[in-house]
């Protein structure tokens, strides 16, 4: 089964109570990427409550800024708080400010531009037309800021949060599981395998694997630990999906996967470009979708009709 709405998800009033077995979303951040990207109004977590089964999961992506503020606003909803899995990668966004620059332009002191970098700036995902725009090379730091070079505002960022919440179980867990078939993660699922040729690992080590970890990592960070391995999305052009935040797919699966089964639905009021849908068709999950930008609506069925 699969329902998308080209609307505002608020008040998911195509939903019945209790009929969804898991919420996974990527809701937008509240940090002005784009002119929609405003931070959601906590009613909807009361909906999702509201058509959740007792014991099902929500997964929530979020920006780090604003992650205190989602979680509260969810359990302000009635969940109970269970983890934040960090999906973890290299190749993040870097604060443009400069602090050296900045005290030029706060004294007048302009730089001269004397040529222009050979490399091209931008959001790949990103449908703006200055997205993909040249950077000019100017002179170095004046004598007033030159003590301030290599100082910014702030760090790399390297991970999104994403926040796991349940709706509380109904008397007791083996009864949740039972009755609605919900309640537990599917770790078995996500196990990390092994990589070939290398040992078992453990007290008692599985035949599979390991088991995955609240870190998704991007990046190969040594023997020392396996993490389960995804990156991020960097061809939206070549694609034709322009959502400027879309989730690869593998990580989309591995989410899907974690709190669902196979026939069990998925919801997600704010599909975007539809990575939930397709891991859900991918994974044999009903999905339902809302989305109410008519251009990544349109991205979302091209995906999901393929």
């Amino acid at each position: 089964m699969q329902k998308i709405y080209n609307k505002e998800c608020y008040g998911l009033t195509e939903v019945n109570d209790n009929s969804i077995d898991t919420v996974v979303t990527d809701p937008p951040y509240g940090i002005n990427l784009e002119n929609w990207d405003k931070m959601p109004d906590k009613k909807i977590w009361h909906d999702c409550f509201r058509v959740l089964k007792p014991g099902g999961f929500l997964l929530c992506f979020s920006s780090i800024k604003f992650q205190h503020v989602f979680t509260q606003n969810i359990l302000d909803a009635g969940f109970d708080f269970k983890d934040v899995l960090l999906w973890t990668y290299l190749n993040g966004r870097v604060p443009p400010i400069d602090v050296d620059k900045k005290i030029d332009s706060h004294l007048g002191l302009d730089r001269e531009i004397i040529g222009e970098y050979n490399y091209i700036q931008g959001n790949p995902n990103s449908n703006k037309k200055d997205s993909y725009t040249k950077k000019n090379k100017k002179t170095s730091s004046t004598e007033q800021s030159k003590s301030w070079e290599g100082f910014g505002t702030g760090l790399k960022t390297a991970y999104e949060p994403i926040i796991m919440v349940q709706k509380p179980i109904e008397k007791n867990l083996a009864h949740n599981i039972l009755t609605y078939g919900v309640g537990s993660l599917n770790l078995e699922s996500t196990r990390i395998h092994y990589d070939k040729g290398e040992g078992k690992v453990g007290h008692n080590p599985h035949p599979i694997g390991r088991v995955m970890s609240n870190i998704i990592q991007t990046e190969d960070f040594g023997n020392y630990q396996k993490f389960f391995f995804v990156g991020k999305v960097r061809d939206g052009k070549k694609t034709g999906n322009i959502h400027p935040t879309v989730k690869p797919t593998a990580l989309m699966n591995c989410l899907v996967s974690l709190c669902s089964i196979e026939g069990q639905t998925i919801l997600d009021p704010f599909m975007g470009s539809g990575s939930t849908g397709v891991s859900c068709i991918e994974l044999n999950r009903g999905f339902i979708g809302y989305e109410k930008e008519n251009d990544y609506f349109k991205i979302s069925q091209t995906r999901l009709n393929k």
